[in-house]
């Protein structure tokens, strides 16, 4: 039987800033209870807060930004992929693979809404 193959990813996700604070909380929680079902591991999250996005996505000017470094068998990635085109609360969403965890996050490009 052959291993399975674990790798390090970043999952950038852009949730609905129309989403009260307790709705945005459920909505993350769906995401990370996903990658962990699927046999990943949360390494580090890093919550970016309430920014403007750099066009409009579907009338949405603005969205609630998270980044996330996992490590998950390479198998579950496709999985994972076919939940968050389902997740309704999600705007965007980008899943790399990644050397190492960031220690600190910086985007300068990215301004917090106001």
């Amino acid at each position: 039987m052959k291993k399975e193959r674990i790798a390090l990813y970043e999952g950038m996700y852009i949730l609905s800033a129309t989403l009260s604070e307790d709705s945005r909380k459920k909505a993350f929680d769906k995401i990370l209870n996903g990658i962990t079902e699927k046999g990943g591991n949360i390494e580090k999250l890093f919550e970016q807060g309430r920014k403007k996005l750099a066009y409009d996505i579907d009338g949405k000017r603005e969205g609630y930004y998270y980044v996330v470094f996992f490590s998950a068998p390479t198998t579950s990635i496709q999985e994972l992929w076919k939940e968050y085109h389902l997740h309704e609360d999600l705007i965007r969403f980008q899943t790399v693979r990644v050397e190492k965890v960031q220690e600190t996050l910086e985007f300068p490009l990215l301004k917090t809404a106001q």
